[in-house]
């Protein structure tokens, strides 16, 4: 008790040397409470948007690994021959193998007990018919789209079919389930007028966009005619449901990219009228040889993409191991866009986050060094009193204890004032920090993008502030476009997500520690002062005394 009176009388006597420590101390709690701050917004940012986000994962084939085991070494690394020496033949093998699995392994994978609910969609494309027109623009290019797969015969891929199946006018999409269309369940897309089909139904019902409604003068009931790309004379009827609107179609790069590419000209029907559809095209197929001696068939082909859905991302991480389990090969790696797109929208925050872990750690270096400099000339100056205290029977470890308690009190102090600052000024400093992080990485990314000839905001024409146009886009474009006053949108070069702010900073933990860093300071600062005292021998102290 002797000696916690009596470090607080000696903090009262030497007002001024304190007060400097303490005004150090509080300058490194300050900061020290604003860099773990940050640090814990990030944490806290990335726990609420984990918490909020629902996590899908698909499976896919990995061509990147079956291609760097072709024979020759990757493609473009020299040694002769087709890109790099490998045969061309090997390339078709793999993109052959590489079709998605069947819906049947599919949905055996569903059964893994991680996976929270299961959908699907049919991909397939067709063209349009004289009673029924795709959007396009004027130059009537989407009609090439139908033979984007004859691109290359005979040329660079040596007439390799990479099994895209030729594109037609329409893409035609069927969901599996309501869950599984997406931009409906979002409300990025809704109907407007009739209603969508049902859930699962095998009747030929779809629903079309409103600008595709508008551009055929079509209505609620009527029906829609669409012919197979590789046999004109082979049609199907539809009769639409529903027309609805999408703000995705707003953000379109022009049909440059093909009419089927268009979400205006997507067309969506359940999955199992879809299958009835390819079942069909399937039973009146035709094979056909070209000049190449490669054979077609004129059936339409349908991609098969699967979604799988999980509860948290423990239930996700879980997955792979359940599937490998059930037989998926290794030649297929299991991944989620969601947790690529959110681990993206972190970046600045994590930025940030590290810069202020390594701030946090030079303010402690230079804020203990400070204070042990303080603190020896603090017990040289004293050193007389060290050597009464000693001399009067005082254990050496209870004076170097007092000196302790004066450092404590005037660290802690220092501490609880500076967690106070720095709990108002946290949020809004570390708002002000991201925003400069996201601003800093955003034209990074923009210099990027022109040096590659790609706009980072502008849709993806190479070249210039808007790329080099094409030179049949008609001159009041911007005025007519139906897909909104941006005729570019963001279809390649879309802004990240970021996360933009946070809302709280300060919490429990940091307050935790705040005392840490308190008693770290202590530590730090009185270590010199202990060894000091411990080295003095007080009969000498006070035989040289001047």
């Amino acid at each position: 008790m002797y000696i916690i009176k009596n470090a607080l009388r000696c903090i009262g006597r030497s007002k001024g040397r304190n007060v400097l420590i303490g005004i150090i101390a509080l300058v490194i709690a300050v900061s020290a409470c604003i860099g773990l701050s940050i640090r814990q917004a990030s944490e806290s940012a990335k726990e609420a948007a984990l918490d909020g986000m629902s996590v899908t994962a698909t499976i896919s084939y990995d061509r990147a690994s079956a291609m760097g085991n072709l024979s020759g070494g990757r493609p473009g690394m020299g040694g002769g021959g087709f890109m790099g020496g490998f045969d061309p033949s090997q390339l078709g093998d793999i993109m052959e193998s590489s079709s998605s699995l069947t819906l049947e392994e599919y949905q055996k994978y569903a059964s893994a007990e991680s996976v929270q609910d299961f959908y699907y969609t049919l991909t397939a494309y067709f063209n349009g018919t004289d009673n029924f027109s795709p959007i396009s623009d004027e130059s009537g290019e989407s009609e090439s789209s139908s033979n984007s797969n004859d691109s290359f015969p005979g040329g660079m891929f040596g007439g390799i079919d990479f099994g895209r199946g030729k594109e037609g006018d329409f893409s035609i999409i069927g969901y599996s389930s309501d869950s599984s269309m997406t931009a409906f369940v979002n409300s990025t897309a809704s109907i407007v007028e009739g209603s969508m089909f049902d859930e699962g139904t095998s009747e030929l019902v779809c629903v079309i966009s409103e600008e595709l409604a508008m551009y055929n003068s079509l209505a609620v009931g009527d029906t829609i005619t669409v012919s197979n790309p590789s046999l004109d004379s082979e049609t199907y009827t539809f009769t639409v449901s529903g027309i609805y609107t999408s703000s995705e179609n707003n953000d379109f790069s022009m049909s440059v990219f093909g009419a089927s590419q268009d979400p205006a000209n997507r067309i969506y029907m359940s999955a199992n009228a879809l299958q009835t559809v390819i079942d069909a095209s399937s039973a009146n197929s035709t094979t056909t040889t070209d000049s190449n001696g490669r054979e077609t068939e004129t059936k339409v082909e349908a991609t098969l993409s699967a979604t799988y859905s999980f509860a948290d991302t423990d239930a996700y991480y879980a997955f792979e191991e359940e599937v490998r389990e059930l037989g998926l090969d290794e030649s297929y790696t299991v991944s989620s866009s969601d947790l690529t797109a959110f681990e993206n929208s972190l970046a600045p925050l994590n930025t940030l986050s590290k810069m202020a872990g390594l701030f946090l750690l030079v303010i402690l270096i230079i804020g203990g060094i400070i204070l042990v400099v303080l603190n020896i000339f603090n017990v040289r100056e004293r050193k007389y009193e060290v050597g009464v205290l000693t001399a009067m029977g005082m254990k050496k470890w209870k004076v170097a204890a007092q000196f302790v308690c004066e450092i404590l009190v005037v660290t802690m102090l220092a501490v609880i004032i500076g967690a106070g600052i720095g709990a108002v000024s946290s949020v809004p400093v570390t708002n002000a920090l991201l925003e400069g992080q996201i601003e800093s990485q955003s034209n990074q990314q923009n210099k990027l993008d022109q040096s590659f000839g790609r706009p980072g905001n502008i849709g993806g024409f190479p070249g210039g502030s808007m790329g080099n146009i094409p030179d049949d886009l008609p001159s009041d474009f911007g005025e007519k476009n139906p897909f909104g006053n941006n005729p570019f949108g963001n279809m390649i070069n879309g802004a990240q997500n970021y996360i933009t702010e946070v809302d709280s900073a300060m919490n429990l933990t940091v307050v935790f520690q705040m005392i840490g860093v308190g008693l770290l300071l202590t530590l730090i600062a009185s270590t010199a002062s202990v060894m000091f005292i411990m080295r003095y021998d007080p009969l000498k102290i006070l035989a040289n005394r001047d």
